[in-house]
């Protein structure tokens, strides 16, 4: 097992990764910025080495700062969280060429699932169903009036090399479709550097539902249920719970084969989610994260498995501790992420903690760095808790949520607490009755109610 490992990353999810490797008896190094110099994360490291200025490319994704504060500091693996440098080949290979272990899948399946286009290509060859569009990416010599056509309109242009719901944009019919082209191509070349973008038939009411992942070097592969991911805005996700209120067992099981069957095929290793668009009791491949996800918390609630620490195992080269058939899904777990954005405009909102107070109680938990007269720096993302819950029921938990909002006390920065609480309230949450375009469309609704 190691015996250093060195955290390249921030937040919640630095404290997150510190606290498992805590229980393994791990010694930790954490970087961060001249910004996160009174983050949690780094107040409670073994030892921390600051690798740059505020702006991420400066710092955390300063490969080769990184890569020095590593060695000086001789720790055995580098564990890139998520976000950052968590999906860059390079990165992943450069670790490993230094001589440490990269928590994380090869620099092959990264780059492998990093490109869309190819993604799609491996996940066909692999018998993972996908939704219906361009085989690669679409080339302007190509007939791309006639391929909307063929698809079927809406359309969804998509960047090659895209992420967190940048370069998308929606074609009705054929007469939007060039703007569509032309917006998508200019934002994937402003966000990625890469204006190559492919197409996709537009599902009007799916839901998201992503299978949680993980492979040894042994030749042991396991699912661990899916989450639903459907409560997003912009394509950014607001509010997980697992296990679907719209799977059946019987939808678990054969898609969780699938799954199980082409990770083993890839031969892949560590974690890993593969995400699918529901609609109409069919399942759409559209993509796969190569990391830990944000919302795998709530996987954890329901199998009582330590993903983290398993992660870990897996990288330092042991099998994993259970097998598929000793997993038992139980009970039901909601996550609730907390950004410091005002509720009713989405802007973010940085600044000082003047009172934090926790919720508590059977069933609650909270992954959070923020402490009372903490200052949230302006130069990251705004996510600063996540709010998981767990109960019997699906019914229980949303109780639960709804008790442990109100307990939940943040001042000095506008937060989306309110938003969260509205929503344990909401009657199609409460029901079940949703897909990814609901909380965009109740979001317009209350704006709606509100002028009036």
């Amino acid at each position: 097992m190691f015996q250093k490992i060195l955290i390249a990353n921030r937040g919640e999810i630095a404290l997150r990764i510190l606290r498992a490797c805590r229980e393994m008896g791990i010694k930790v190094v954490a970087v961060h910025s001249s910004a996160d110099h009174d983050a949690m994360h780094v107040r409670l490291a073994d030892e921390s080495v600051c690798i740059g200025p505020p702006a991420s490319r400066d710092s955390y994704l300063n490969i080769q700062a990184i890569l020095s504060a590593a060695e000086v500091c001789g720790v055995d693996a580098i564990h890139p969280g998520v976000g950052f440098l968590s999906e860059n080949a390079a990165f992943a290979e450069m670790v490993e060429e230094h001589g440490m272990a990269f928590i994380g899948p090869t620099p092959e399946h990264i780059r492998l699932m990093g490109d869309k286009i190819t993604a799609k290509e491996t996940a066909l060859e692999l018998g993972i169903p996908v939704v219906p569009g361009s085989e690669g990416s679409l080339e302007a010599a190509e007939d791309i009036q006639g391929l909307a056509e063929r698809i079927g309109y809406p359309v969804l242009i998509k960047a090659a090399a895209g992420g967190g719901g940048k370069g998308m944009k929606v074609a009705l019919n054929a007469a939007g479709l060039d703007e569509a082209l032309r917006l998508a191509r200019a934002e994937a070349k402003a966000c990625f550097n890469n204006d190559q973008v492919y197409m996709e038939k537009y599902l009007s009411h799916p839901r998201h539902i992503e299978i949680q992942v993980i492979a040894d070097t042994h030749g042991n592969v396991a699912h661990l249920g899916e989450r639903d991911c459907s409560l997003q805005r912009r394509h950014q996700k607001v509010w997980e719970e697992a296990p679907s209120p719209a799977i059946t067992p019987e939808a678990r099981e054969k898609l969780g084969g699938i799954v199980t069957k082409a990770i083993k095929q890839l031969g892949y290793r560590g974690v890993g989610t593969i995400e699918f668009l529901y609609e109409d009791g069919e399942f759409y491949f559209i993509e796969m994260n190569t990391r830990l996800q944000v919302e795998h918390p709530i996987t954890e609630m329901i199998t009582g498995i330590d993903l983290v620490r398993e992660q870990i195992r897996v990288a330092a080269g042991l099998p994993l501790s259970f097998r598929q058939d000793e997993i038992r899904f139980k009970g039901h777990a909601i996550e609730c992420r907390i950004n410091a954005e005002c509720p009713e405009t989405f802007t973010p909102s940085p600044g000082k903690i003047q009172d934090y107070v926790a919720p508590g109680g059977y069933g609650v938990r909270v992954d959070s760095p923020m402490y009372q007269g903490y200052q949230i720096p302006p130069h990251y993302d705004s996510l600063i808790a996540k709010l998981i819950v767990y109960g019997d029921t699906r019914e229980e938990c949303i109780q639960r949520v709804s008790r442990a909002l109100h307990e939940y006390v943040i001042t000095g920065v506008n937060t989306l607490l309110p938003l969260h609480r509205d929503l344990a309230e909401a009657e199609d949450m409460l029901s079940g009755d949703y897909d990814i375009h609901w909380l965009e469309k109740w979001l317009a609704l209350k704006v709606v109610k509100q002028a009036a």
